[in-house]
């Protein structure tokens, strides 16, 4: 089953997503053999999936926290951009660190890696509409992890015993790669809730008291 190759969005998408999270080894074998671009297993893919945990996010705003529509559309978007170029970056750590293993170099064969193995956090995202099932994210990103464990050697032709040290440093890299842009996105939102509460403030300070 070829899902995606140039870009544009595929009726496959849906059996994917099942087929990934359901059977993930099998599926590894399917996704290894597949054309693919780049482009293509972003837009046909990722960034259709990494828009679900921002929207996700603008609703539980909406319904329980009551921010400012500005201030948690901005934030939504800054975490979906970050996703996705968490995910871009990923692919890259995953394919040069593959000679270090006796690995190949693949960028498309990393890509895939990246992008279908966020699969899990991506869908799970859709709990966090209510705050109290947001801890279940943390149980999705232990299985994506699982997922890319059974993908990433096979993809990147790491031998078998040396697959848990290309496994164990990808995933550690890739943490301190998003920790960083966590950092920054966190920076960004900090700013904009002290600049908003300075805002109110201001205009309440505005208001002539009698």
């Amino acid at each position: 089953m070829s899902v995606v190759e140039g870009g544009p969005v595929s009726t496959n998408l849906v059996q994917r997503v099942q087929n990934i999270l359901l059977k993930p080894a099998a599926e590894w074998d399917v996704i290894e053999n597949e054309a693919a671009t780049v482009p293509g297993l972003f837009t046909g893919y990722a960034v259709i999936l990494a828009a679900i945990p921002p929207i996700a996010l603008v609703l539980q705003h909406l319904l329980f926290i009551h921010w400012g529509l500005v201030a948690i559309i901005v934030l939504a978007a800054l975490s979906y951009v970050s996703s996705l170029v968490g995910v871009f970056l990923m692919g890259f750590i995953f394919d040069a660190l593959a000679p270090s293993f006796d690995g190949q170099k693949n960028q498309i064969q990393a890509m895939k890696a990246a992008v279908y193995s966020s699969t899990a956090v991506w869908v799970a995202g859709i709990l966090n509409i209510v705050p109290v099932l947001g801890i279940l994210a943390i149980i999705a990103g232990i299985y994506g992890l699982y997922i890319l464990w059974l993908g990433l050697p096979k993809l990147m032709k790491v031998p078998q015993e040396k697959a848990v040290g290309y496994v164990v440093v990808s995933i550690i890299v890739a943490i301190v790669v998003n920790a960083v842009i966590g950092a920054i996105i966190g920076a960004i939102t900090t700013a904009m809730v002290f600049s908003a509460a300075a805002t109110g403030a201001a205009a309440l300070g505005g208001i002539p008291h009698y």
